[in-house]
């Protein structure tokens, strides 16, 4: 069985790491290069920036700063926010990260994903899902709509047939965030995270809402997730990532030991 990844999430705006809560009132909280070396010493499995507001702007990302963080870290490096060509894949991946991640891009053109896999590698494409709970209807039979724009244009897209689509389109990854614990520290979503995760087949990584370890143990074992995304009990110096990882390993979740 492979190890669970523990993840970190900086998410950044205007070259500074910032966090709120359900994409609401955001502060900043440090510097994005500073906190990824941190991390990546402190046992970091993966790191993922985003740049939170690039699609919103209809901008390109600050590869500036990507390459910044790449050349800090060590570990495997994902990077989202503002992703809309083949050639913002490139330029990500020649500044230094692993893998690029895809959302409101692949929404508004699903063969950006097809593409990206081709040219540089299933691997390499990671699907950022932003997601609400809402009623079941005959459009989203799953009750969870997709949401783009960072949280601000619902789709219509019912999560689970959108997580299909994108695996069939050449997706190596899913990143699944829930809007609705986003920030929350009340932990994960683990109903939407279990559904998705035991329908596709590839790795699904858990998104929002993580509060403690045991938030971690529960999505990781009951939500099925491959991988879990930290960030404010992090980012505030409440837990350590190797605190976190002990932890996992005491109630036999399989971790990278680093410590």
């Amino acid at each position: 069985m492979l190890s669970k990844r523990i993840i970190p999430c900086l998410d950044v705006h205007a070259g500074r790491t910032t966090k709120g809560v359900k994409f609401k009132n955001n502060v900043d909280i440090g510097d994005p290069v500073e906190m990824a070396r941190m991390y990546y010493e402190g046992g970091a499995d993966e790191l993922v920036f985003y740049d939170i507001t690039a699609s919103h702007e209809n901008r390109d990302i600050m590869i500036d700063v990507v390459r910044r963080v790449a050349e800090t870290i060590f570990i495997p490096f994902s990077v989202g926010g503002g992703i809309r060509t083949l050639e913002d894949m490139r330029q990500v991946l020649l500044a230094g990260a692993e893998k690029v991640s895809v959302n409101s891009a692949a929404v508004r053109n699903p063969d950006i994903i097809a593409r990206g896999a081709a040219a540089f590698g299933s691997q390499c494409i990671v699907l950022g899902m932003d997601v609400k709970k809402v009623e079941k209807s005959e459009k989203i039979p799953s009750g969870y709509e997709i949401v783009i724009n960072g949280g601000r244009q619902y789709m219509g897209m019912d999560a689970l047939a959108w997580a299909l689509e994108a695996q069939a389109l050449g997706a190596g990854e899913i990143c699944l965030n829930s809007i609705d614990a986003d920030g929350t520290k009340d932990g994960y979503e683990l109903t939407l995270t279990e559904l998705i995760a035991t329908r596709v087949n590839i790795p699904v990584i858990a998104s929002g809402g993580a509060g403690t370890p045991v938030h971690l143990k529960d999505v990781l074992t009951a939500g099925k997730a491959d991988a879990a995304l930290i960030a404010s009990m992090v980012h505030y110096g409440t837990y350590t990532v190797a605190g976190i990882k002990q932890y996992l390993a005491d109630q036999g979740v399989r971790v990278r030991q680093t410590w």
